[in-house]
């Protein structure tokens, strides 16, 4: 039997498929009708999850690729279950800001992205989550170099270089903790870390590439700067989701991975990562105080996280 949390990530993809086969002029009406699905059983999740229990609530677990010890696990405490809400929400909005006569690509590749979405919120195995992760990037590249406004080439350009080089960093660095520890499961992983997931100079480096590669999604100061460009030329809509839910991704990223991995490394990095926030603060306000465009005054102001 199908649970919630896969209807809510795969309904989305069979919208998309809906929106590819159908009359142009249905674009908008049927990606509307499927978020909606989407939307309800994301209520029904709400609905239905206990604010006292502590543990990850509606998992689903299935064997996936037993080679590497990869399940098709998924599941959601509170932190992912506001998250999962926030997509239902803004999404729509998204929608309904970006008419496109005959858009169908547009729709269908916002729908993608929702379902992707949904599933890095959810998804307890790295292998599953950074799929999901991965697979959101690719259509908001899509919809910054197809449907974005004047330099959108250059702007996608950036985005895709950076993301993308901040996902080999964090891919290899699971790669090096999985060839250490055996696993991906992020609850197995979380008590490892707790005692020191790994040790000396390995550690650090796999620190590292988990944090840069979240730190260019969140954005942190000074992973920032292809934040302006991206949405700037990014349709209307785009921008409410880049801001609204992609870069949730990052910081997502930082309570779900970084910290219950690496509670040594962030002690000592403590100090450094306010200097940052610090940084950020006095430089962010003032970049969009200097800025003649709206969208990027939104962009600078939306790095104060």
């Amino acid at each position: 039997m199908v649970g919630l949390i896969t209807a809510i990530i795969f309904v989305p993809l069979l919208g998309a498929l809906a929106v590819c086969t159908w009359p142009q002029k249905n674009g908008r009406p049927i990606a509307l009708m499927f978020n909606a699905i989407s939307a309800a059983c994301a209520l029904g999740l709400w609905w239905k999850f206990d604010a006292a229990a502590t543990d990850l609530q509606f998992v689903e677990r299935h064997e996936w690729i037993p080679a590497i010890n990869a399940e098709y696990l998924v599941g959601v405490d509170g932190l992912s279950l506001l998250l999962v809400l926030l997509t239902s929400l803004i999404i729509p909005f998204a929608f309904l800001a970006r008419p496109l006569p005959g858009g169908r690509g547009f729709y269908a590749t916002m729908l993608v992205m929702q379902s992707a979405l949904y599933g890095t919120f959810t998804a307890q195995n790295f292998v599953l989550w950074f799929l999901f992760y991965e697979m959101s990037l690719i259509p908001a590249f899509l919809l910054i170099k197809i449907w974005g406004g004047e330099n959108r080439d250059r702007a996608a350009t950036k985005f895709f270089l950076y993301t993308f080089l901040g996902s080999v960093g964090m891919l290899l660095s699971f790669l090096g903790i999985y060839f250490a520890k055996g696993t991906f499961d992020f609850t197995t992983l979380a008590s490892l870390g707790k005692h020191g997931l790994l040790t000396g100079r390995l550690a650090w480096l796999a620190f590292a590439g988990i944090f840069v590669g979240l730190a260019v999604k969140v954005p942190l100061f000074p992973f920032h700067t292809w934040l302006p460009d991206a949405y700037q030329t990014a349709p209307t809509g785009v921008s409410m989701v880049l801001t609204g839910v992609l870069s949730k991704m990052g910081v997502y990223g930082f309570v779900r991975l970084l910290i219950p991995l690496f509670p040594n490394q962030i002690k000592i990095v403590g100090p450094w990562l306010l200097v940052l926030a610090v940084c950020s603060i006095v430089f962010a306000p003032l970049a969009a105080w200097a800025q003649r465009d709206l969208k990027r005054m939104v962009a600078y102001l939306s790095s104060l996280r």
